[in-house]
């Protein structure tokens, strides 16, 4: 189905840009704090009915472009056969951190990976206006490969670190292994109604070039090329990462996104006759209320060309972020039509 973001990712004119915000479902919105005040996160993001209301808040809200499913990009994990929980952010019961634990985890089916998200995104799908694209997502495999062997988030994920060092071959294995799941689960994700899917590579950054060329290319790499062969429109997204940017931008990807570091100009300029870009609107500013918003979201339009461009923030959308800064930087969006 064509629509306003599935244009901007072929990089056709569009009559405006595209809008959506990482993390728009959840934190910041009243009525999602609501329903945390009945449900743990876990049971949001692993019920289908209640995902799909969680996803369709703030396209009740806001007139955004797109609607991105509500899940966790954990939500594939349990079908390796590893154990976590939310605390806030995952922790893994037994950190995958040897050869044996690696070849230990199970090979599922397609079915059996996250099928919750399935279900939501079908149900989602249902509910959307038609002009409204649906999007899937996951984690990468190297920022997936961060939690388990870590066990949980921690600054510069020492112990994934030194593995990469001293065991490179039990981290291509694992990289490996996640790559082929996060295929088959984006491309049965764009089977259940996703019009695009966006790899999360929260943490691509922690390598240095040459590492990351060696270690983590080539399986991140391989995924790609395997989701785009079923003709599946991939968004990827790098955080933190300023010296691996022209790196990415040389993936198999339709759309890269980047964070509010990045010079998105400049890349546009030396990519953008090949690839769309997505961002990449400070989160902070937001904070600042719908003045700042407005500045900054007319500075981007400013400098940015409007082909293949989809207006997004450069990272996630804080949980104190004043709904006027979202509903200015909405107005202003629209109104450069």
């Amino acid at each position: 189905m064509s629509n306003l973001l599935t244009q901007a990712i072929a990089r056709e004119s569009v009559s405006r840009r595209p809008l959506w915000i990482m993390r728009q479902a959840g934190r910041y919105l009243p009525e999602y704090r609501k329903l945390r005040t009945r449900y743990s996160f876990k049971e949001l993001s692993r019920n289908p009915e209640l995902a799909t209301t969680v996803t369709l808040q703030p396209i009740e809200r806001f007139p955004l472009d797109a609607a991105i499913i509500f899940a966790d990009i954990m939500s594939p994990i349990p079908a390796l056969g590893v154990d976590f929980e939310f605390n806030p952010g995952p922790e893994i019961a037994e950190p995958i951190r040897t050869l044996a634990a690696v070849k230990a985890l199970h090979d599922p089916d397609p079915e059996e990976v996250a099928p919750e998200v399935i279900a939501a995104l079908k149900l989602t799908q249902k509910e959307l206006p038609k002009e409204t694209a649906l999007l899937g997502f996951c984690g990468a495999p190297w920022t997936l490969a961060a939690y388990l062997v870590e066990g949980r988030g921690k600054n510069g994920f020492p112990k994934l670190r030194a593995l990469a060092r001293t065991e490179p071959k039990i981290l291509h294995l694992l990289l490996e292994r996640l790559s082929k799941l996060m295929a088959r689960y984006l491309i049965r994700q764009a089977e259940a109604g996703a019009d695009a899917v966006q790899i999360f590579d929260s943490w691509a950054g922690l390598l240095s070039r040459s590492d990351w060329e060696q270690l983590v290319r080539p399986h991140l790499e391989a995924m790609l090329d395997t989701v785009g062969k079923s003709n599946v429109r991939r968004i990827l997204f790098l955080q933190n990462a300023p010296h691996l940017v022209e790196a990415y931008a040389t993936l198999p990807t339709d759309v890269l996104a980047v964070d509010w570091r990045e010079n998105l100009p400049n890349l546009q300029a030396k990519y953008g006759d090949r690839i769309a870009f997505q961002g990449n609107i400070d989160p902070a500013i937001l904070i600042g209320g719908a003045e700042p918003t407005r500045t900054a979201t007319l500075e981007l339009l400013r400098q940015v060309k409007a082909t293949g461009h989809i207006v997004n923030l450069g990272h996630g959308i804080l949980p104190d972020t004043p709904i006027e800064s979202v509903q200015a930087l909405v107005e202003v969006v629209h109104d450069e039509s």
